[in-house]
């Protein structure tokens, strides 16, 4: 990329990722073009122009092949025939291929599986007779995860036996293809955050303990409360996958912990996370940042935490009664608010965050759970 042709960047979505990458962007000199059909996508507000158009329009993906000098996603549902026309153009970080494994929840599990990573029981039903079967095959209490398009808990099924798996595919006939998990003793959640180069170099941030409510990312604390050890072999297993994958960009891998420290890949996100929002208020290079510099080829920042942190989501639910009292968090000094700049708050709908950091985890964690209730939220 020539010093003229590098200024500008690409981002399919505007989302608060969006918002967010596009904000480190700018700060750090470029100029970036959103494509969202919402006219009111959140990322649009910092954006140098958005372009207004669904994310297979040809007019706009010609204006992004043109006008970019590299183009990222902020999620994984991106159509993998733009990212591929666009790749034929400039840069696509990451790639479709990648971003189209982390799409496919048949396609992850597979993955996983065959290249040997940690993974719990599943059986994968394409149509009627492979669901009769697959629920023969797993244990239960199981899942029933639809193959596509399931974020924050939608989606899935949890059922007890097979009896009722069974009678959720008569409810719902659309469902398939799916993936029936076993459900799993879990002790712990954690995700792993890392950015991976084109040059191969990899930057871990610090290990991070999600606690989920009704299938929504609640709260994270970084790092998390657990061994080293443990730590070290979750981020050897992500930094793996991301090699397997040949990945550039900032990727997510999602664990779980059960018994003595035993790890399993829950997913990936082939994207910054929400459980790495901490990273803009405790890290020296946050993910977004991070986001840009694999974009553009320039060498990774680093990802050392400043401080322990505890990270909170805010979702349209707490706007029932009006706007929260937001003077709450502006009265502790170690508090950030980041608000998306959303319209329409919706129950479930994610509005924000804050990040409060402390001395120790433990501390971060009891602060952020004093502003909760100053907010008004549900223990």
């Amino acid at each position: 990329m020539n010093e003229q042709q590098h200024t500008t960047l690409g981002i399919l979505g505007g989302g608060q990722l969006g918002r967010m990458f596009t904000s480190a962007a700018r700060t750090m000199g470029y100029d970036v073009i959103v494509l969202d059909p919402d006219p009111m996508a959140p990322a649009a507000h910092f954006a140098t122009r958005h372009l207004c158009a669904p994310f297979d329009d040809p007019a706009a993906l010609e204006i992004m092949a043109h006008s970019c000098a590299a183009v990222t996603t902020e999620f994984e549902n991106a159509p993998a025939a733009s990212m591929e026309f666009l790749a034929r153009h400039c840069p696509v970080r990451p790639s479709a291929s990648a971003v189209a494994i982390a799409q496919n929840r048949i396609m992850e599990k597979t993955f996983f599986r065959d290249n040997g990573f940690p993974v719990g029981p599943f059986a994968v039903a394409r149509d009627a007779a492979e669901f009769r079967q697959a629920v023969k095959d797993v244990k239960f209490p199981a899942i029933i995860k639809t193959a596509q398009f399931g974020y924050d808990g939608k989606g899935q099924y949890r059922v007890q036996t097979p009896q009722d798996a069974l009678q959720v595919l008569a409810d719902h006939p659309d469902l398939l293809p799916v993936v029936i998990e076993t459900q799993v003793t879990l002790r712990l959640e954690i995700s792993v955050l890392l950015a991976r180069g084109a040059n191969g170099q990899v930057a871990l941030w610090p290990i991070a303990e999600n606690r989920h409510r009704d299938g929504i990312l609640d709260i994270t604390i970084a790092p998390a409360r657990i061994r080293d050890e443990l730590a070290a072999r979750a981020g050897k297993i992500a930094s793996d996958i991301a090699e397997r994958l040949d990945y550039v960009g900032v990727l997510a891998v999602e664990f779980f912990v059960t018994g003595i420290d035993t790890l399993l890949v829950n997913e990936i996100a082939p994207r910054p996370h929400n459980s790495g929002h901490y990273t803009l208020d405790a890290c020296i290079t946050s993910q977004f940042e991070q986001q840009v510099r694999t974009l553009c080829g320039l060498p990774l920042g680093n990802p050392e935490l400043l401080r322990p942190a505890a990270m909170v989501n805010l979702l349209g639910d707490l706007w029932a009664q009006g706007t929260p009292p937001w003077e709450a968090i502006f009265q502790e000094p170690d508090a950030k608010l980041h608000l998306y700049g959303k319209q329409a708050p919706r129950p479930g709908r994610k509005m924000g965050h804050f990040t409060v950091l402390g001395n120790s985890a433990s501390e971060a964690l009891e602060k952020a759970q004093r502003l909760r209730a100053a907010l008004g939220m549900a223990d």
